[in-house]
C-alpha cells in the first residue's frame, strides 16, 4: 500500500503538462538583428482555454502571435531567447505549415482574405493541409456556416466586395477548416461595429465550447476580451506588465484608469488617459 501510494501522486504530475496547450517562456524577438521588440515574454493557455494579450497599439501583441506562429521570418524577425512549447513540445523551429498541421494557426489582424476569389473558395483553401479527404472537408465546411449562417448566405460572393464582419467570418472559418486545435486570433475586433463584435466574440465562445478549440486573443479592447476571456496579459513596450484571471482584471484600479478610460474620479477622456504620467506600482 505504501508503495501505490508513492506512484499515484507522480502518476497525476505526469499528467499536469497536457492541460497546457501553449507556453511562452521568457522569450525574446529581434527585427533586423538590431531592435529588440520583445523582452522576456512569458504567457502560457490552458487547454480549452480563451486567454486575451492586452495593450495598446505597438504594445508587441502582434508580434507575440507571430513569434508563436513562427511567422517572424517574412518581416526579418527572430525569436533569439527563450522557448515556445505546443502540446509540450519546442515549435520555434518548425515550419508555419508544420505548426497548422499539428494545430495551431494564426488569423492575422487585418483579416487578409483572398479578396478574388468567392467565400466558400477561401474557406476551402483552410484546408489545404489535410488529408483526410472530401467528405470530411464537407462536413467541416457545413459545420463553419453553421456557426456562420451570414457566410453561407454570401458563399457565392467575391471576398472583395463582403463587409468587413464578413471578411472576419470567413477568416475565422478559414482557420477552423483546418482542424484547429488552438487558433491565435489577432484584433478580431478591429474596425467593426459593436454589434457586431459581439456576434464574433459570442462566436468564439461557441466554438471554445462546443468544438473545444483554445483561443490567445490580441487585442486593444480590453473591456470585449476580459468579458470572454478566462484570463488576461497586459502589455506595454514588449513586455508583460500585469497578468491574472478575466474577472479580476476588469474590476483592477489600474485597468480600469488606463485601459478602460475609467478612474477612481469616474470616467477620464482618452486624452487625460493619454498624457497621465502612469504610477508604476505594478511593475515594482
Amino acid at each position: 500500500m505504501a508503495l501505490l501510494d508513492v506512484e499515484t501522486p507522480n502518476t497525476e504530475a505526469a499528467a499536469e503538462p497536457a492541460e497546457t496547450i501553449l507556453s511562452v517562456n521568457n522569450i525574446e524577438v529581434i527585427y533586423d538583428h538590431v531592435i529588440l521588440v520583445l523582452k522576456g515574454v512569458s504567457l502560457t493557455v490552458p487547454k480549452g482555454g480563451i486567454v486575451a494579450l492586452l495593450g495598446a497599439n505597438g504594445a508587441g501583441k502582434s508580434t507575440t502571435l507571430k513569434a508563436i506562429s513562427n511567422l517572424l521570418g517574412a518581416e526579418r524577425g527572430d525569436v533569439t531567447k527563450g522557448k515556445i512549447l505546443f502540446e509540450g513540445e519546442e515549435v520555434q523551429a518548425l515550419s508555419p505549415n508544420d505548426l497548422v498541421r499539428r494545430g495551431c494557426i494564426q488569423v492575422m489582424e487585418g483579416r487578409h482574405c483572398f479578396g478574388h476569389l468567392s467565400i466558400e473558395e477561401n474557406l476551402l483553401t483552410g484546408a489545404y493541409t489535410r488529408k483526410d479527404g472530401h467528405a470530411a472537408v464537407k462536413a467541416d465546411l457545413e459545420m463553419v456556416y453553421d456557426y456562420f449562417p451570414r457566410l453561407r448566405e454570401r458563399r457565392q460572393s467575391q471576398a472583395g466586395y463582403t463587409s468587413g464582419g464578413e471578411q472576419q467570418m470567413c477568416a475565422i472559418g478559414r482557420a477552423l477548416m483546418s482542424r484547429p486545435k488552438m487558433i491565435l486570433l489577432d484584433e478580431p475586433s478591429m474596425g467593426l461595429a459593436p454589434q457586431l463584435v459581439e456576434e464574433i466574440f459570442e462566436i468564439v465562445r461557441k466554438l471554445n465550447q462546443n468544438e473545444g478549440v483554445s483561443f490567445l486573443l490580441a487585442e486593444q479592447n480590453t473591456n470585449v476580451a476580459l468579458k470572454y476571456a478566462t484570463y488576461g496579459y497586459i502589455m506595454e513596450s514588449g513586455r508583460i506588465v500585469l497578468d491574472g484571471a478575466g474577472k479580476s482584471l476588469l474590476e483592477n484600479e489600474d485597468v480600469k484608469e488606463f485601459y478602460l478610460g475609467v478612474g477612481g474620479e469616474g470616467r477620464r477622456s482618452f486624452k487625460d488617459v493619454k498624457h497621465y504620467k502612469r504610477r508604476k506600482r505594478w511593475l515594482a
